[in-house]
């Protein structure tokens, strides 16, 4: 493929981790309104509302003894979303986005055969060593917050390992179906929290705009440059999410890293980066 076709498609996929925090960044604006909970639930249902509207799930032809894939998709994709946006109340976002990547580089890094692959699993666990409350760093990353981030990486895992069998079933439809599923876990959790507040008009375009950005937009632009670009080259290019995240943190909302911080995001998007360029996976 000719390098001048592939400046689109990586073009987009930036525009997409841009988006995706961005949207991040807005929500952070909501939680003293309606908590991380209530947030969680108004970002899944609108962008299950927005999604349906574009991928028109109820053509999908379902088959209730063979949607066992399609329901840990969606519990996994809720889970993720509640976890790392909880996160997000303690510690800042480009931390959060690196400590939640382990998951899917866990994930990666499981699939190992070689000796290279094993000092991506090293540099990741200094990485992670470093962000931690008792790590080199000796910054105040809150415990809990951390806890969260870790739990969301878990559940991108399974939302990839899912993702891909409820793909295989239901196709295109599979990201609003399993939308769908994820608010309709988040939201009786964020009714609980915020309660009536949820209805508030005035959260509506603030609400509508994480929507967007962290959903509509963002999965739009990453389908059609996973459509035109090599897996392995938007693995590693999805490696820079962590250090677009610390960008965003700091441009919308004032998050400023210590370099030691830094160093542990940039340990573990060089881990990410590696892992997706060299491993292979196992025969």
């Amino acid at each position: 493929m000719p390098r001048s076709a592939l400046l689109v498609p990586i073009a987009l996929l930036l525009v997409a981790m841009v988006s995706i925090q961005s949207g991040a960044s807005l929500a952070k604006n909501l939680f003293p309104l309606v908590g991380a909970e209530g947030t969680t639930a108004l970002r899944l249902v609108l962008g299950a509302i927005i999604l349906s509207l574009v991928m028109q799930p109820w053509r999908a032809r379902l088959d209730l003894r063979k949607c066992h894939a399609l329901l840990a998709y969606g519990l996994a994709l809720g889970g993720m979303n509640l976890m790392f946006y909880m996160s997000l109340q303690s510690i800042p976002l480009g931390i959060a986005v690196a400590l939640e990547f382990t998951g899917p580089l866990a994930l990666a890094l499981f699939s190992s055969r070689r000796l290279l692959d094993f000092v991506w699993v090293i540099l990741a666990i200094i990485g992670l060593w470093m962000l931690l409350p008792t790590g080199a760093t000796q910054s105040a990353i809150d415990p809990l917050g951390a806890a969260l981030a870790l739990g969301a990486g878990v559940c991108w895992s399974l939302y990839i390992i899912f993702g891909q069998k409820a793909g295989a079933q239901h196709g295109r439809h599979t990201v609003a179906l399993g939308t769908w599923v994820a608010a309709l876990l988040v939201l009786p959790i964020g009714i609980w929290h915020a309660g009536t507040d949820l209805l508030s008009v005035d959260l509506l375009p603030i609400a509508l705009g994480v929507a967007v950005l962290s959903s509509a937009l963002p999965y739009s632009l990453e389908m059609v440059a996973l459509t035109r670009l090599p897996a392995r080259t938007f693995s590693v290019l999805m490696s820079l999410e962590p250090a677009v995240a610390a960008m965003c943190g700091l441009a919308f909302l004032g998050e400023k890293l210590l370099w030691g911080q830094w160093l542990a995001v940039g340990a573990i998007i060089i881990a990410s980066a590696g892992a997706a360029a060299t491993i292979k996976p196992k025969s």
